[in-house]
């Protein structure tokens, strides 16, 4: 884990963690009948948004979404919880992971909920006049936690990555 000076008061991963919860209901649905996929992407940037701002103790703005993964499909009437938590921080940005699961309103009670989409996106701290601002750092506090900072550096460096090879392409070198 790489250590910021000059940043506000570090923070444990737990202390970020943020959970919305709400029914799907026909207005919900597609034309096939299930969820549609831009609600959940709605859910799933509000619960991040809310951990980011948790977080930061401030402003925090979606800068990207680095994956949307849907596993299975939400039907109406299906009570879906949306878990978030600050993965990784540098100095003005962060990740935050997404496990969206559902609890089937048509099953028995007993059966565990099922993960319907993850996702993993990124927040930048701004100001009030919209500029980035340092962010305290996470300190994970668990193996778990420590697996997932480290993840999220490999897809940091894959962004980075990504990024300098389409500019390098876009200017001909």
């Amino acid at each position: 884990m790489t250590e910021h000076t000059g940043r506000p008061t570090s923070r444990p991963t737990t202390y970020s963690r943020v959970t919305l919860s709400r029914i799907m209901t026909a207005v919900d649905v597609n034309l096939y009948g299930t969820v549609h996929g831009g609600v959940i992407m709605k859910f799933i940037d509000n619960v991040a948004g809310a951990a980011a701002a948790r977080h930061s103790g401030g402003i925090a703005v979606t800068a990207s979404i680095d994956e949307i993964v849907f596993v299975e499909p939400l039907r109406v009437g299906d009570l879906v919880h949306a878990f978030a938590q600050v993965n990784w921080t540098g100095t003005t940005s962060m990740e935050i992971g997404v496990r969206v699961e559902a609890e089937r309103w048509d099953e028995v009670s007993e059966s565990a909920p099922v993960v319907v989409a993850t996702a993993y996106l990124v927040f930048v701290g701004v100001d009030a006049e919209g500029k980035p601002r340092p962010l305290p750092a996470v300190v994970p506090d668990s193996p778990e936690d420590e697996g997932r900072w480290r993840e999220a550096e490999i897809r940091r460096e894959h962004r980075l990555a990504r990024r300098d090879a389409i500019q390098r392409h876009r200017s001909g070198r």
